[in-house]
């Protein structure tokens, strides 16, 4: 069986993987390093891999089921708000006092995940438009034209920039600080006039963030 991998060139003279905490591996070559020896390469690791992946399965803290009940926290920009439910005529979810209520005269556990979703994409749709615009702005200098911004549930991936220079946010990404979300902008935006993770990508995205690094590892860790 293959190992699924993401691909980056860098001026490093070895070959080398990393696994990360949400079992994803990535692999880092010397630039012009043929595709067949990279196989190779991942072939006599596969082991190694496999190990690795069961280890962080094993200790990553498991995130209990939602029950969708009072009392419980839900993610929001990076804080934690305690869900409060108020019987009320009017459907309504919002942040009021440091709770996330949601006003419904349904309790259910289903229609309280709804509502619930369907905040998190209304809040994300605006967020990540108005952020979108800022970040483009930077980008201005390259000419480029304005790419279509899609809002999609993504299993593995924060952002994405198609071929068809689409870039596709995750609406789970709303849960992350404003910093990271950023983060995830701006490394799709990057990929407008990089279109690979070479020495000039990061060197760009390193231009327009230092620290990013900082900003994907909390998203890895503690987001995953």
């Amino acid at each position: 069986m293959s190992t699924h991998y993401e691909l980056y060139y860098t001026d490093r003279k070895t070959l080398g993987i990393k696994v990360y905490p949400d079992t994803s591996v990535k692999v880092f070559a010397p630039i012009d390093t043929d595709l067949p020896i990279i196989e190779q390469f991942l072939k006599a690791k596969r082991k190694w891999i496999e190990k690795q992946q069961r280890s962080f399965q094993t200790y990553l803290p498991k995130t209990p089921a939602r029950q969708y009940i009072g009392g419980e926290s839900f993610l929001y920009l990076g804080k934690q708000y305690m869900l409060k439910i108020e019987p009320s005529t009017a459907e309504e979810v919002k942040l009021y006092q440091g709770r996330l209520v949601v006003k419904t005269l349904n309790p259910d556990a289903t229609h309280i995940k709804k509502l619930l979703q369907q905040w998190y994409i209304a809040r994300a749709t605006i967020l990540f438009n108005k952020l979108f615009e800022e970040q483009f702005y930077l980008f201005k200098r390259f000419g480029l034209e304005k790419p279509i911004l899609q809002i999609k549930k993504m299993e593995k991936r924060w952002g994405s920039c198609t071929p068809q220079q689409k870039i596709i946010l995750n609406p789970e990404l709303i849960k992350a600080p404003i910093v990271c979300i950023n983060y995830v902008i701006l490394h799709e935006l990057c990929h407008l006039v990089h279109h690979n993770h070479s020495k000039s990508f990061y060197r760009l995205l390193e231009n327009f963030m230092p620290d990013w690094q900082k900003y994907k590892q909390l998203l890895e860790t503690k987001m995953a």
